[in-house]
């Protein structure tokens, strides 16, 4: 198999040894400390998972908040038409009816010139490319195509599919996961299961990629590639088309996590996400960010082979990694993998969801426009995390150095002599001495859009972090981000208190009309702790500067639920941090 050169744009990391020091840091205004090293607003390497905008929207994003803020890519959700079933759920997108590029998204007009506007604003586009299966569900797709034999679509016939025989399971359900031929021939969740190892099915996928790339398309994440043989894949892209810029097309790979096939095996092909980096950082950030000192040596992929990301669109509903729902902590993590000298990082962006098969904002199932409120969470946008962009694209490829561990919630690392970053993700604000490495002078903190500065004096900067914050500064000119920037999802810790009597087997919880209290669904209530009986506890992230209504609810054994009666309990933020109920059942 011929290992092919591939790159996501400008920077390819690779790792080189985390030496223990001290770290520097201080405040922030935004003043540039001295003549500019590096232009951080030119596109990098960032990629900008925009998962389920529609075309329009992510055309405005590119040009009004990617291209600015330095992001590399975009990588957008799959265009092919799907399957369209009456709750529209989001996973109507996996399941391809035709390889036509109108549907649920938009049309191929507006797809093509989505790619047009990405491409003026100086970001690549990456498809997500669903090429392991079809619908497994019958019915009428987005675009008006109708399946009534799920083996027998537009592109494909019966025998373009693994039958029982290449499965060697009668019911071709994968049962085996340690089994590499169940894996790859059976059908995963009843999706029909291309037979990729034809060359036929191998030139009509490679068809279907071409037709993106002729629009202009940079590169594609392959869905559930481990359920498709490396041999497979590496002939397919073989068929791909040279990019409309004359590069080959950047290819990123789906590979969930599992002895069988190890990710490795799929390097040849294109980078690999790496799903066991976003489980370290949800242990350090939901524990210790201390332990970020060993993240190199904790079994994460080689950053050469891999593709970072704090959460996506199936972890962040399973559990598995973090979410919106974690508040700053969440953005803290995302400024952490923009620091840290690893992999090609992506920043996630969807919408907010009350039950795992929720529909995103949509008008008949056809996503409507995103306007980063009424549902979505648009962090790509926050003035952190575009500064930090602009801080990851500046600091280049520079060697982590000066590590400073000032307690499990405080740390600190610099980027040779280019950038240095504070991270506190305590409940308190911290502050501390950190040797930056950097050269004396007064530099933007990035992290607030330079509206403070820190002094960095012999080295050293004395920085105060304010709780679940970061301060962050490079040796170049900061732009501060414009308008189009804000803080989506700006959370404080609120405390709900309530005193209510229950019999054993009994529990309180509250939920709200916001989706940190679960959106009304008791499904999704925030559980109280009993430790101070009869008085019930529990803390909780929610939106600063915010009005929200809630309730409390009483669950019995049997999942029955128990409304207190009354109004609807009100409350409203403010901008601080820190707020508390004192209630009593009604």
């Amino acid at each position: 198999m011929t290992t092919r050169p591939r790159s996501p744009g400008a920077l390819r990391r690779t790792l080189t040894a985390v030496t223990a020091g001290a770290l520097a840091l201080a405040g922030a205004v935004a003043l540039p400390a001295s003549p500019a090293h590096a232009d951080a607003t030119t596109s990098g390497d960032v990629i900008a998972n925009l998962w389920s905008y529609n075309w329009d929207s992510v055309a405005s994003e590119c040009t009004d908040v990617l291209g600015p803020n330095g992001y590399g890519a975009v990588w957008v959700a799959p265009p092919a038409e799907s399957l369209k079933q009456p709750n529209y759920y989001w996973w109507d997108v996996y399941q391809p009816y035709s390889y036509e590029l109108s549907g649920r998204f938009g049309t191929a007009a507006e797809f093509a010139s989505m790619v047009t506007a990405c491409h003026s604003a100086g970001v690549k586009v990456y498809t997500d490319a669903v090429i392991n299966h079809t619908a497994a569900q019958t019915g009428t797709g987005y675009n008006g195509t109708t399946i009534t034999d799920k083996y027998d679509t537009p592109e494909w016939d019966p025998d373009d599919y693994h039958t029982s025989a290449e499965c060697n399971d009668s019911d071709m359900i994968i049962d085996d996961w340690s089994n590499l031929a169940e894996i790859q021939n059976c059908e995963l969740l009843g999706l029909p299961d291309l037979e990729t190892e034809d060359d036929d099915v191998r030139s009509g996928i490679a068809a279907f990629l071409n037709k993106q790339i002729a629009l202009g398309v940079d590169g594609f994440r392959v869905d559930a590639a481990k359920h498709m043989p490396v041999a497979d894949l590496d002939a397919i892209r073989a068929k791909l088309r040279d990019t409309t810029s004359g590069a080959e097309p950047y290819v990123f790979q789906e590979v969930y996590p599992g002895s069988t096939p190890p990710a490795s095996d799929y390097y040849p092909v294109g980078d690999v996400l790496d799903f066991t980096y976003a489980s370290r950082v949800k242990s350090a950030f939901q524990g210790n960010v201390s332990d970020l000192e060993s993240l190199p040596t904790s079994g994460v992929l080689p950053p050469a082979n891999s593709v970072s990301f704090v959460t996506n669109h199936d972890t962040e509903r399973n559990g598995l990694h973090m979410s919106y729902k974690d508040g700053d902590t969440y953005r803290l993590a995302n400024v952490f993998q923009l620091a840290y000298k690893w992999s090609t990082p992506t920043v996630y962006s969807g919408f907010e969801f009350s039950s795992s098969d929720q529909a995103p904002p949509n008008s008949g199932g056809f996503v409507t426009d995103t306007n980063c409120s009424g549902g979505w969470y648009c962090l790509q946008r926050d003035t952190a995390v575009t500064g930090m962009v602009k801080w990851h694209n500046a600091v280049g490829a520079q060697a982590v150095t000066n590590w400073a561990t000032k307690s499990s919630s405080v740390i600190g690392f610099g980027r040779g002599s280019a950038g240095y970053v504070a991270i506190n993700n305590g409940s308190s604000a911290a502050t501390y001495t950190f040797a930056t490495g950097m050269a004396d002078g007064t530099y933007a903190n990035v992290t607030d859009n330079g509206a403070t500065t820190v002094t960095v004096a012999g080295g050293n900067a004395t920085l105060t972090i304010p709780a679940k914050r970061a301060i962050a500064f490079y040796d170049g000119e900061f732009t501060p981000c414009d308008t189009s920037c804000e803080e989506p999802g700006d959370g404080t810790d609120m405390t709900f208190n309530v005193t209510a009597t229950t019999v054993w087997g009994t529990n309180v919880f509250v939920v709200g009309s916001i989706a940190a209290l679960g959106s009304w669904n008791p499904a999704d209530a925030i559980p109280l702790s009993p430790a101070s009986y009869p008085k019930w506890s529990g803390s909780v992230t929610v939106p600063r500067s915010t009005a929200f209504e809630f309730k409390y609810i009483k669950k019995d054994g049997s999942g029955n639920v128990t409304w207190e009666s009354g109004a609807n309990r009100s409350y409203t933020t403010g901008s601080s941090s820190g707020y508390s109920t004192d209630d009593t059942w009604k």
